[in-house]
């Protein structure tokens, strides 16, 4: 089991980039569009961004659960309005924190292969909300998933 922390946040305001996609198309390059989207957001918006700058992919708009369509959204709190960027609101609540550490992107890639193990066992205590989630990138080798949850 990995190691997860309980953790309730604020609300905060990301501005970055945006798509809408869905696992399964994310499985196929010819079809994947989370990968551009931080191609993109690495060449268009990071080189503007203070090195202190905080990174966030920002999960949103969920269709239903992890079969259906989501927004992703790339960005930081550190943006200014304008251009092609837009806004979202990571919601206030309770969110479960599973750490990702390694080489990205395969470190989040197994990270969030044990954010589906856990939500597939029926013992835990916990259901995901899918409102919104978040990636916060601490570093070039670690980040944290933020999953919003309800208790039971």
């Amino acid at each position: 089991m990995p190691n997860i922390q309980k953790v309730d946040i604020e609300s905060k305001i990301i501005k970055g980039l945006q798509v809408r996609t869905k696992n399964s198309d994310e499985m196929n390059t010819n079809t994947q569009k989370i990968a551009p989207l931080w191609e993109r957001f690495f060449q268009e918006v990071l080189p503007n961004l203070a090195e202190a700058s905080t990174v966030y992919g920002v999960y949103l708009n969920y269709e239903s659960d992890v079969m259906g369509e989501y927004d992703l959204l790339v960005g930081t709190k550190e943006l200014e309005d304008g251009g092609e960027l837009l806004s979202v609101t990571i919601e206030a609540g309770r969110y479960l924190v599973f750490s990702a550490k390694g080489e990205l992107p395969q470190a989040i890639i197994e990270a969030w292969q044990q954010v589906w193990a856990y939500f597939d066992d029926p013992s835990i205590d916990e259901r995901r909300a899918y409102e919104t989630d978040f990636e916060l990138y601490t570093s070039a080798t670690e980040a944290k998933i933020y999953i919003g949850v309800h208790y039971f």
